[in-house]
């Protein structure tokens, strides 16, 4: 197996895995029965769960059929987002973020939380006890300001409500900037005895990916649960229907989200003032909806007490330095695979690139070339070995056209010519083998960087996340892989030969449906592997003549 040929099998096996993920999330089960969704629920531990506190309010499922119920709603707007809270359960049920468009319709924002018949994705909170405020309570908006002014720096949005003894209040805050919302929950105890309430944050959200998302791109979608102990955990919505999701139930720390791809909504909180270990849990609602959230420890409230709880609510880009100031592990929601490890560094020297030149495109075609010149003795000596194989292809035609059939003879003869030329036939494989992985983790990080959205590169590329839209760069890239394989030794087998002839054309079809950015690493990768690889002929060439 010649490096042309190895290169082609990893690109095409990684290429079927991923059109298998995409398939496999395609056909997860879209409404999970009853029974399936009563062995989803949380765990029946000490601290009550939502399920439990919330049927008495609704036997069948969070959302009826209908949609959600409505309710008086804000409209909040601040530099880089516009939010839209429902009365009705204090919820964010929509959540547009200026700065960021559509795939679908460039002229719209984009929007991560959204009401929509099929596709809700909402950001919940309130707290459990018998009757208590919780996110299907009416509240009252507060009159206030609902846009942030020039000059000021932060919104605010109060809603309150009354139910089983207690008074709720909800303050959320918009700061300038920031995609992180402060939100604030009072909790008073209007009774004559002592109250007992839990807190607690969740993210309902539908089963499918986001919308303009290309089958062969599959990026996790779905809830993902970090604490100190554990660590980041994904959680598969197919799992968490068939009551199969494994993750942490209880930790001192730790945070909940919903992940998809450039995108995260987040709730991030602090301890908060009396001790004890929140809980994380995960639950199918039915009508392909699904909800992930943390209860908080229990807030004791003697009569006439008032406590308050503080969390943040992130719902916005997964900029990486962004996250990791925000939370520990919250830059973990960045999809890199199994390469984290090689991924990250690669995307820190691609950001520093950026800063340099300004230009992300630009930015890949360094990145390629420095990784080319870090991995060139090892390319230097799997071309030469590919152009000394390449100069021995008449002998070896010759022997098969000898030996015929016979395999073994024909195998003999050639390790004979092998050990006469002192040649490894596998010198051309192994050195590839080597820089495999770090390509792939360049891949990752090309494709889950949500700093390429939007990102202009030159002429026509005025997004490095979208296709090519007149497909240039993919065609001219199955022109580089045409050229190498001209480059390369011709496999004595007629039908191998035909087969590598076409593999241009099959990997430029696949090309034409990925991000510009991923076909122009590639692109620059073929024209850095051509010239060395002439290079390297040449010299042998030359020096067979002598």
């Amino acid at each position: 197996m010649d490096t042309q040929r190895l290169i082609a099998f990893v690109v095409f096996s990684f290429s079927l895995l991923m059109l298998w993920e995409a398939w496999q999330d395609y056909n997860k089960p879209k409404q999970p029965s009853a029974a399936v969704a009563q062995q989803a629920a949380p765990s029946q531990g000490a601290l009550p769960t939502p399920g439990q506190a919330l049927q008495a309010t609704d036997a069948a499922s969070e959302t009826p059929k209908g949609g959600a119920a409505k309710g008086a709603r804000a409209v909040i707007k601040t530099d880089v987002l516009t939010a839209v809270i429902d009365a009705n359960g204090g919820d964010i049920r929509e959540l547009d973020l200026s700065h960021y468009h559509q795939d679908e319709d460039k002229t719209k924002p984009f929007r991560l939380l959204e009401e929509r018949q099929g596709r809700n994705y909402f950001a919940q909170s309130g707290l459990i006890g018998h009757d208590l405020p919780n996110h299907k309570t009416v509240f009252e908006l507060v009159p206030g300001e609902r846009e942030l002014k020039p000059g000021q720096d932060v919104v605010k949005l109060t809603l309150r409500a009354q139910s089983g003894g207690v008074e709720l209040t909800k303050t959320y805050s918009f700061r300038r900037g920031s995609y992180a919302v402060e939100l604030e929950q009072t909790v008073r105890n209007l009774g004559q005895a002592t109250v007992d309430a839990f807190p607690y944050y969740q993210l309902m959200r539908h089963s499918q990916a986001p919308e303009g998302q290309s089958a062969l791109m599959h990026t996790f979608t779905g809830p993902a649960v970090y604490t100190e102990a554990s660590k980041f955990q994904k959680i598969d919505f197919k799992k968490i229907a068939e009551g199969k999701a494994e993750h942490v139930k209880e930790a001192q720390d730790g945070w909940v989200a919903m992940v998809q791809h450039h995108f995260v909504s987040a709730w991030l909180t602090q301890n908060p003032t009396d001790s004890g270990r929140r809980e994380f849990y995960t639950r199918a609602l039915g009508n392909d909806e699904y909800a992930a959230g943390m209860i908080l420890p229990v807030l004791k409230l003697a009569p006439g007490e008032s406590k308050s709880v503080a969390t943040r609510l992130y719902a916005g880009p997964q900029e990486q330095d962004k996250l990791k100031a925000l939370a520990p592990g919250l830059d973990l929601v960045v999809d890199y695979g199994w390469l984290h490890v090689l991924a990250y560094p690669l995307f820190m020297l691609l950001n520093w690139l950026n800063k340099l030149v300004d230009n992300w495109g630009v930015a890949i075609i360094l990145l390629t070339v420095l990784i080319k010149g870090a991995f060139y003795p090892l390319s230097a000596a799997s071309y030469k070995s590919m152009a000394q194989m390449r100069k021995l292809a008449p002998r070896l035609q010759s022997l098969k056209e000898k030996f015929g059939d016979d395999r073994q003879k024909l195998h003999e003869a050639m390790m004979k010519i092998y050990q006469e030329e002192k040649i490894n036939p596998l010198g051309g494989c192994l050195p590839i083998l080597v820089q495999i992985p770090v390509f792939i983790a360049l891949y990752w990080v090309l494709l889950g960087a949500v700093e390429l959205r939007q990102a202009p590169f030159a002429l026509w590329i005025t997004d490095l996340s979208a296709s090519d839209p007149y497909y240039v760069l993919p065609v001219v890239m199955a022109i580089t892989m045409f050229i190498q394989q001209k480059l390369s030794p011709t496999p004595p087998d007629p039908v191998q030969a035909k087969v590598m002839m076409i593999m241009p054309i099959v990997f430029s079809v696949f090309f034409f449906f990925f991000p510009a950015g991923l076909v122009l690493y590639w692109l620059v990768n073929n024209v850095l592997s051509i010239l060395q690889q002439w290079r390297i002929n040449t010299v042998i060439e030359r020096a067979g003549k002598k």
